[in-house]
């Protein structure tokens, strides 16, 4: 099933920022409903003595100078992108924009290209590598993760909604 996907068209920048503009979107909720998550456990931590504020004023502050925090949030990020491109190749930006991060055989990435390539894509400033490189439409993070990102049709963007 994977080689159906092989040899399809690679994206270009523009539909990739259309992609990751509704992704970031999202991810943005992710992080607040995170960061209410985890608010409220410290708010709860304080009330029952189990942590102190120490020299921070209120509870954000506490949070804001925090590395757990920080780690969380950013595990919530890596843990959006990677989630998607590990089971379908398809986050939900993508599927609007009907495109799949593959391999160039057409099969799913492994882990460790999902973290190299969210590494690597530096907040989408990677995909204005198509720039530089116009012929093989590779952004940075396709490069350093030896993977490609395609155009799907409709039919096939639709087989991969239906699983």
């Amino acid at each position: 099933m994977a080689s159906s996907y092989a040899g399809l068209p690679r994206a270009g920048v523009l539909r990739r920022l259309g992609a990751w503009l509704y992704d970031f979107l999202v991810v943005v909720a992710l992080l607040m409903v995170a960061g209410f998550v985890c608010f409220g456990l410290t708010a709860l931590a304080l009330h029952l003595g189990w942590i102190g504020l120490g020299e921070h004023e209120d509870t954000a502050a506490l949070l804001s100078a925090s590395r757990g925090y920080q780690l969380i949030l950013l595990g919530v990020v890596l843990g959006f992108y990677c989630w998607f491109w590990r089971t379908s190749g398809q986050t939900l930006g993508m599927r609007a924009w009907r495109l799949r991060v593959q391999n160039t055989d057409g099969s799913r990435l492994r882990l460790g290209q999902c973290l190299v390539r969210a590494v690597a894509a530096l907040l989408g400033l990677g995909n204005f590598w198509i720039w530089l490189n116009p012929r093989s439409k590779l952004a940075l993070q396709d490069k350093l993760a030896h993977c490609e990102m395609v155009v799907l049709t409709k039919e096939q963007n639709k087989e991969l909604l239906s699983r």
